[in-house]
């Protein structure tokens, strides 16, 4: 039997399904691809990606030892992102093998079919380091080259996971939408309030999912959850002029998203998108050592018990 594998934004686009997840670049270059699919709200705020990479592969800071590797990609936008990022150093799409991995970049750098490979900070990472743990080894000889820096994009979220729909079921339904924005918020709110309940419903609906790797993964990803849920106007921008820069959407491209649909009152915009960056990479350190649940709160980090 054929099986054909289809993205969610297509599947959406062509409305076999109303609503789904997706990560921004992908949401605007399906939009660019014609496929009627609308941003209408935020699940996490960007995961820091990047290329994950063990120190025993000889890969340092420098992107230029990146030259001559194996780099394992998830899907089109990985290799696009590679390819564009070797411009900046010298180097050429030849100077490095492309290898498709799909969700698996951590298990072929553990098999060593690849060197390295783009990756998640809440998701990859950990999964290495829990490897290299059982191994005897220390956590930190996981590394990560993070694209966002090394491609100068200050504080960009082209990996935003958003909830996305189609158009036209968006248009026809508005009190829908609307009414599932609602349950998504209230769901958010119990997430974050008491992040420990909710672990344990989460795991006593899916048994399966209740394992100390998963639970890792849980915390990392915590102060990633988007509180209000906002498309932030300034990320729509920053990630379309991105897009833009590798070609996959036009000059006149205007982004895809709305926040017609969150009916309570939305956060103020950062001051310092930058700064907040930097400060969650140090607390995602802390949490990497202590673990918990951890956020951001203003410049200060709110620790639940």
């Amino acid at each position: 039997m054929l099986r054909i594998l289809q993205d969610v934004t297509e599947i959406i686009g062509t409305g076999k399904v109303d609503l789904g997840f997706k990560a921004m670049i992908h949401t605007l270059a399906a939009k660019a691809r014609n496929f009627p699919v609308l941003s209408i709200g935020s699940l996490l705020d960007e995961p820091f990606t990047g290329v994950v990479y063990l120190k025993s592969s000889g890969i340092t800071p420098d992107f230029r030892t990146l030259k001559g590797k194996r780099i394992g990609y998830v899907g089109e936008f990985g290799k696009i992102q590679i390819d564009e990022l070797t411009s900046h150093y010298g180097m050429s799409p030849s100077d490095y093998t492309a290898v498709r991995c799909g969700m698996n970049v951590s298990k072929a750098i553990i098999k060593g079919t690849i060197d390295a490979g783009i990756g998640l900070e809440n998701v990859q990472m950990v999964e290495l380091e829990e490897w290299l743990v059982a191994q005897g080894r220390l956590k930190t000889d996981v590394q990560m080259l993070r694209i966002d820096e090394l491609a100068e994009l200050g504080c960009c979220c082209f990996c935003s996971i958003l909830y996305i729909g189609n158009e036209r079921f968006v248009a026809e339904n508005p009190d829908k939408v609307r009414a599932f924005l609602r349950a998504v918020k209230s769901a958010t709110d119990f997430v974050l309030e008491q992040p420990e309940k909710a672990w344990e419903e989460y795991v006593d609906f899916k048994p399966a999912m209740g394992t100390p790797l998963n639970r890792k993964i849980f915390e990392r990803s915590f102060a990633y959850i988007s509180k209000d849920l906002k498309n932030v106007k300034r990320d729509w921008e920053k990630v379309t002029k991105y897009g833009k820069r590798l070609g996959v959407l036009d000059a006149n491209f205007e982004p895809n998203y709305t926040n017609d649909f969150l009916d309570w009152a939305l956060e103020a915009d950062s001051t310092d998108p930058a700064g907040d960056q930097k400060r969650m990479a140090e607390l995602q350190k802390n949490v990497v050592l202590k673990g918990g649940f951890q956020r951001l709160d203003g410049l200060e980090a709110k620790v639940s018990a």
